[in-house]
């Protein structure tokens, strides 16, 4: 019988190893996976390099993640919010990697991971330092950047529903990454607001196909409402 469901958040994140690529999801508040980033504080976990759209806000969850100082490189797209000052200190003591990537491009690479995609050519960076030491191209009068894909070990995800099976459904603007992040990782790990049985999920609303999904949560008392 298929079954992902955890029974805790602490077993669901206890094999996430030092050194791990470990994606993300949310969009700034917005989908934060908050009670997976608490369990992966409290597992301990180093050397860590972390994918997210931005780098945290204020002093909890992706930036509660950064204070450990257990992160050694961020991915992301906008590192430098009003509320970023975790990662502005640490980054300015050297004691953080920043890769900085156009948002378009980070969505894409992540999405080309999942998709078996073995990089692609884009326009955005050429011509800026975000191209330097990459391939470029000239295709018909344009210059392009050929772009990597980024594959992880590990997702964090926050959705609304699941099943057993590991079919979700999200929140409104709550999804953003969810669904690339799951396909990327070789183990996407899942927090919902509510379980329910197989065939209660309307195929048609069903985002993420469980084949996509690993092991599953239920987070009692969390928020969807920053969506």
């Amino acid at each position: 019988m298929i079954n992902k469901l955890f029974d805790s958040v602490e077993s669901a994140m206890a094999d996430i190893q030092d050194g791990a690529t470990i994606l993300i999801g949310g969009f700034g508040m917005a989908g934060m996976p908050a009670e997976l980033i608490d369990a992966l504080i409290a597992q301990g976990a180093r050397d860590l390099t972390i994918v997210n759209n931005n780098a945290g806000n204020g002093d909890t969850g992706l930036a509660a993640l950064l204070k450990t100082e257990r992160v050694r490189k961020i991915i992301c797209s906008f590192p430098r919010q009003a509320d970023s000052y975790v990662f502005d200190s640490l980054y300015h003591a050297g004691k953080i990697e920043l890769e900085l990537v156009p948002q378009g491009n980070l969505a894409e690479r992540i999405r080309a991971a999942g998709a078996g995609i073995g990089g692609f050519f884009t326009r955005t960076a050429y011509g800026t330092p975000l191209a330097e030491g990459k391939e470029t191209r000239i295709i018909d009068g344009q210059g392009y950047v050929y772009e990597t894909p980024i594959h992880a070990d590990f997702a964090l995800i926050k959705a609304l529903r699941a099943d057993r099976w590991g079919n979700l459904t999200y929140r409104k603007t709550a999804r953003n990454f969810g669904p690339i992040m799951a396909m990327a990782a070789k183990c996407p790990i899942v927090q919902v607001s509510e379980i329910v049985e197989l065939g209660e999920l309307d195929p048609e609303h069903i985002v993420t196909p469980g084949l996509f999904v690993k092991r599953v949560v239920k987070v009692d008392g969390a928020s969807q409402a920053a969506a």
